[in-house]
């Protein structure tokens, strides 16, 4: 998953109510791609949601 993507994941999920009153963006930008996709990963576990990474096709 891009980077992009990734950034464009964790922007829904601030506009979710659990975290209507919390900055979870502004770390986005000094984590590597990695961490990125872990913090993610970790507030939507904490936001109870279940995103499927989509697959990367080659071109």
């Amino acid at each position: 998953m891009t980077r992009g993507a990734l950034l464009t994941r964790l922007q829904e999920l601030q506009r979710m109510p659990k975290f209507q009153n919390r900055d979870i963006c502004t770390i986005s930008a000094v984590l590597s791609k990695e961490a990125l996709a872990k913090h993610v990963e970790v507030c939507e576990a904490a936001a109870g949601v279940s995103h499927a990474a989509p697959r990367e096709t080659a071109a």
